[in-house]
């Protein structure tokens, strides 16, 4: 597992789920069916999600976890998540 926190463009279906995604430019096409994951808050991995400056908890954010396969071959297993204001989206973690 690899942590990553970094924006990336993601393709999704009318309903909303996952079906490409660019990373280091290269294009991956989801090559399973994806998994919703419970959701994720920003800042969770760091020690600032638990400030006592912060008076409201962090909006949810929108979280799948899908492999995905590019034009070369290469098959990766994603997490990402969609911010709630912008819907951007975050590359969390990628695994071999």
């Amino acid at each position: 597992m690899t942590r990553v926190d970094e924006e990336v463009s993601v393709w999704v279906s009318e309903e909303g789920i996952p079906q490409r995604i660019v990373w280091k430019a290269e294009r991956f096409r989801v090559s399973d069916t994806p998994t919703r994951l419970n959701p994720t808050y920003p800042g969770w991995q760091t020690e600032a999600a638990f400030d006592p400056a912060f008076t409201h908890p962090p909006e949810p954010r929108e979280s799948w976890r899908f492999q995905a396969t590019a034009e070369s071959g290469q098959t990766l297993v994603f997490d990402v998540s969609r911010e709630p204001y912008n819907s951007r989206w975050r590359l969390l973690r990628t695994y071999d």
